[in-house]
């Protein structure tokens, strides 16, 4: 008796291939097993094949299709071979096709693969990382998956070509914070504060616009918090088109050697705020804890009253209190006393109070940049030094926002012109002008 085999019932898969080209089938195998890697490994293989696709394309643009004679063309083809592409946090190895001029002088560039191959974006996408606190080392486990067989032959995901992307970006970063000119910028306000990298001293400057957006203008290396080093930073600001005659409020944690800079640099007459908040933890520094916190509030009470004068003896009452039983501490809250309420003599809102009476805002960006220094192990010289702290200061740039009460920095620019104004002596007349001339006498 002949057997006569069971039917087989083709998959709804076997059967949409049964029609289909071989080449189409392989592709679309390849495809499945991607696709069971992951969806972002699936998207890999079809971008690969987009690419492959747009380059096809311009070749034919630029030469024409194949099989068709042109007598006229400027180029032709030139067989292909081995590129590269940014993709996935990685370089992945391309076929890529090559034209030649039709003399054969020289290769022309496909833009298509130009765009694809620039090394830009992988340069970006490791700053970010590491900016976001990973670490050279865990770079490669923080890529998207791409597929068994692209991740065999992908590079740059090394500890050693993480670091020099990043050295090259955050170089760049240098470069462009240290080059920014400063012509078309009014500011209403200039803070500075020192940070210290690896047993050396930043002094970092933020600027705070009349419009309320705040810009990291610079920064200078040296040992201490000096005011030869500041003068140095300031001068570089002046240099690179920031004017000394506009109205600017500058305001520092305090320091002796900044207020001198800032007489150096820009006149005697710039109005110079301190810090509060440093301030306060200086006088509080001389006083026991159970004192400190009735101290603390009548410190605040007075900085928070709008009236110059009456803020000013609020705080010299204080001062007088404490001399009786804490000398020292008395002697911390005179030395610099009337800059303290410097706002309030120019006029500052209570808004505007809050956010220049302390350098607060300059210190955000330093804790910024503290945090993106964290995962540096090793300390070498002072251009890696430099590059991360203003790498992390134009990333704190990323997040600023502007300032509380902003809308009325316009006006405080202008009480500050006004009050430098009155600082300066009045110009001496030529000698003769506004003197009568007397008649000659007749005889």
């Amino acid at each position: 008796m002949k057997k006569v085999p069971a039917a087989q019932v083709a998959s709804p898969d076997q059967a949409m291939r049964a029609d289909l080209p071989e080449s189409v089938q392989l592709a679309l195998g390849d495809l499945a097993g991607a696709a069971r890697e992951g969806l972002l490994a699936l998207s890999v293989g079809v971008g690969l094949g987009v690419m492959h696709e747009l380059m096809a394309a311009e070749v034919d643009d630029v030469v024409g299709s194949k099989g068709r004679h042109d007598a006229e063309r400027s180029a032709h083809r030139h067989g292909s071979e081995q590129g590269s592409v940014t993709l996935g946090g990685r370089r992945v190895k391309l076929e890529r096709p090559r034209v030649r001029s039709a003399d054969g002088a020289a290769e022309v560039k496909l833009e298509s693969y130009e765009h694809f191959a620039s090394r830009d974006p992988l340069a970006d996408l490791v700053f970010e990382r590491i900016m976001a606190g990973v670490s050279s080392r865990g770079y490669a486990r923080t890529n998207e998956p791409v597929g068994q067989e692209v991740e065999a032959e992908a590079s740059s995901s090394s500890k050693s070509t993480v670091s020099r992307e990043f050295v090259e970006r955050t170089r760049s970063a240098l470069g462009e914070l240290m080059s920014r000119r400063l012509d078309d910028v009014r500011l209403a306000a200039l803070m500075l504060d020192g940070l210290e990298v690896c047993g050396r001293c930043h002094v970092v400057a933020l600027g705070i616009t009349t419009e309320g957006v705040k810009i990291p203008l610079g920064l200078w290396e040296g040992s201490t918090e000096n005011a030869t080093l500041a003068t140095a930073l300031l001068a570089d600001l002046v240099d690179r088109g920031l004017d000394p005659e506009q109205g600017i409020l500058f305001v520092i944690d305090g320091a002796k050697a900044l207020a001198k800079a800032i007489r150096d640099v820009f006149g005697a007459p710039a109005p110079v705020q301190r810090c509060v908040r440093h301030k306060e933890r200086n006088v509080l520094d001389h006083l026991a804890e159970a004192e400190r916190e009735i101290v603390r509030r009548r410190l605040r009470s007075a900085w928070a009253i709008a009236d110059h004068a009456k803020a000013l003896a609020s705080l010299r009452a204080l001062a007088a209190e404490l001399e009786r039983s804490h000398p020292s501490a008395a002697a911390s809250l005179r030395e610099g006393l009337a800059e303290t309420v410097t706002v309030q003599r120019l006029g500052a809102s209570e808004q505007l109070r809050t956010t220049l009476a302390s350098t607060n805002p300059c210190e955000s960006m330093i804790e910024i940049v503290r945090r993106i220094q964290r995962n540096v192990k090793r300390w070498q010289e002072a251009d890696m030094r430099m590059r991360w702290t203003a790498a992390g200061m134009l990333e704190a740039e990323r997040q600023f926002r502007k300032i509380i009460g902003y809308r009325e920095l316009a006006n405080l620019a202008v009480a500050v012109e006004r009050e430098i104004a009155r600082s300066l002596p009045s110009p001496v007349p030529a000698p003769g002008m506004g003197e009568e001339v007397p008649e000659p006498a007749t005889v």
